[in-house]
């Protein structure tokens, strides 16, 4: 009897040692896949962010034909682009966006996955658009002082050149004739930096060596008023000038925001002009200081008394502060939730969520 109790108590601890030992490698298991789904989730919200939202520089990308969403994601990330090319394709799939094209793209550390994705759906230029001379690439939102930068990296010009050419008055004049209605306000407005600061559309042009300075800057005005036909009575029924829609059009496009966005800050601008008060749009105190966005203001330059500081002045300034898409012009035509009597907009410069309040704030 006592052999077998001593057999049975043995038996006994074993299985409760079998079952402690299961049970803690259950354990382990379970606090390894909630880290391992902690530090997922994490990554996969890191990733999704842009690599670096600060940085503006422009990369050639070249996506080849027939390239899969695996094989685009993996050269975005190569290529400095996005932080991670497998969350890039966990994104365009789950997003639906099955449709992205071959071609050389302009993309940026600083543009969402969203962005990036639309932009390749969109679909690429055939020949490369980066070297010395030949292709000229004017971005969303860039002014006059970006254009000279541009000018003298992709053709055989100067920004001096380019800067001198934008108050030459007999070719200002000249331009005014072949698109007065486009141009007609601009020329009205005395205190403005720039006339063709806000016409100069967001595109890539022809800047071969055989191609004069004169005939870059018409291109650019031309395909504004192509671009901006189609809206100059909409723009008329909202008792707006050319020039006062492309102002307020250049300020949504500062913010880099999203269409929905850009409706409600759109709201947000109407309401407080409507109620006479300052705008106080931070871009174009940046623009009164000659500051570009990688730049912090500082406190006198909101005392600096350009027509420009719009929180100083009401109104809406002397004319746009940068060059906006169609997208940002469409936002102003069709503003959102100026029925909510929002007065303030705050934009978080990381993530780019806004947050709208109905009660006036010393700044936005």
């Amino acid at each position: 009897m006592g052999v077998d109790k001593s057999s049975n108590d043995f038996e006994e601890k074993r299985t409760n040692l079998g079952k402690k030992i299961f049970l803690s490698i259950i354990a382990i298991l379970l606090v390894l896949g909630v880290c391992i789904f902690i530090f997922g989730h994490q990554y996969l919200k890191e990733s999704l962010k842009p690599l670096n939202p600060n940085n503006k520089s422009v990369i050639q990308v070249k996506i080849p034909m027939g390239a899969s969403d695996k094989k685009i994601g993996s050269i975005l990330q190569d290529k400095k682009i996005v932080k991670s090319g497998m969350v890039f394709n966990y994104y365009v799939n789950s997003n639906h966006y099955s449709d992205l094209k071959a071609g050389y793209y302009e993309l940026s550390p600083s543009m969402s996955l969203k962005a990036i994705a639309n932009k390749l759906r969109s679909g690429g230029s055939d020949q490369p658009l980066q070297g010395v001379y030949g292709r000229l690439l004017v971005r969303e939102g860039d002014n006059i002082n970006d254009i000279a930068n541009t000018v003298e990296k992709r053709s055989r010009y100067s920004s001096d050149d380019f800067k001198k050419l934008m108050v030459n008055k007999d070719f200002l004049n000249s331009l005014k004739k072949k698109y007065p209605k486009l141009l007609a306000s601009a020329f009205k407005s005395k205190k403005n930096k720039y006339v063709l600061e806000g016409y100069l559309y967001p595109a890539t042009y022809n800047s071969q060596n055989n191609v004069s300075l004169k005939t870059i800057v018409e291109q650019m005005v031309g395909k504004t008023n192509q671009e901006l036909k189609p809206y100059f009575k909409k723009i008329k029924s909202k008792s707006l000038t050319i020039n006062q829609a492309l102002t307020l059009a250049s300020f949504v496009e500062s913010q880099h925001v999203s269409k929905d966005n850009g409706q409600k800050i759109a709201g947000v601008l109407y309401n407080r002009y409507n109620n006479d008060l300052p705008l106080e749009v931070k871009s174009s105190v940046m623009y009164a200081n000659n500051k570009d966005s990688q730049k912090e203001l500082v406190k006198k330059d909101y005392k600096n008394k350009s027509a420009y500081n719009l929180f100083i002045y009401k109104g809406l300034g002397p004319g746009p502060i940068g060059n906006p898409t169609i997208t940002s012009l469409s936002a102003i035509l069709n503003p959102k939730d100026m029925d909510k009597g929002y007065l303030v907009y705050k934009v978080n410069a990381k993530n780019k969520k806004v947050n709208y309040y109905s009660y006036s704030m010393s700044s936005n």
